[in-house]
């Protein structure tokens, strides 16, 4: 056991249930971002937040659900979209920052790790369209709808399209790593999609 492991003293009294929920969500978030999703059990999640194994189930059916729930606790304020009213600048942020927790942390072969898990595990994919991939394309779509009423991107466009174009470009290098994910290609991305690539 590492001295992260051992569970923080609690005083005495039963806590409220929407603390407890917090401080398991901010362990497993904490665990998984450190270290992955490899060595993330109930046992352990339950050990560190000082909760009883009882109380994860109770909440949570399985480890996959947990891990989720942990790690959009863990990102939502990393990855949430800023509106500085210049959409370029908008992508650029948002898109760095998802390339940075996708590279730099555990989270980005934690979260791919569970993609993985949710193909065959259909209360996971469930959870992960409704609590993850919905909640970021719904911020994505509201901001570059935002835009568009602003005069900064064309009426005519498909705003859920350009989503998949500028996310799921780096999903597609993380999933399929014939290519690296940089701050580089997160940039050339916004470059192509607002500049165009067609010759004038």
């Amino acid at each position: 056991m590492t001295a992260e492991d051992v569970p923080p003293r609690r005083g005495r009294g039963r806590r409220p249930a929407d603390e407890v929920r917090a401080d398991i969500l901010s362990t497993t978030g904490e665990l998984l971002l450190a270290e992955g999703i490899a060595d993330l059990t109930f046992d352990r999640v339950a050990r560190v937040a000082g909760v009883s194994k009882t109380t994860l189930y109770k909440w949570w059916p399985s480890r996959g659900a947990l891990a989720l729930d942990g790690y959009f606790h863990a990102v939502e304020n990393t990855l949430a979209f800023p509106d500085t009213g210049d959409i370029r600048a908008d992508l650029l942020s948002q898109l760095h920052a998802f390339v940075a927790l996708m590279t730099e942390t555990a989270g980005g072969s934690a979260l791919l790790q569970l993609i993985g898990e949710a193909q065959t595990d259909p209360e996971l994919a469930a959870s992960y369209r409704a609590l993850y991939s919905a909640e970021r394309r719904r911020l994505a779509v509201e901001r570059l709808t935002r835009a568009q009423e602003a005069g900064q991107l064309r009426t005519d466009v498909d705003v859920r399209v350009l989503v998949d174009q500028l996310w799921g470009s780096v999903y597609h290098r993380l999933l399929i790593p014939d290519e690296p994910v940089t701050r580089e290609f997160a940039t050339a991305l916004v470059t192509n999609l607002l500049d165009g690539v067609a010759a004038r």
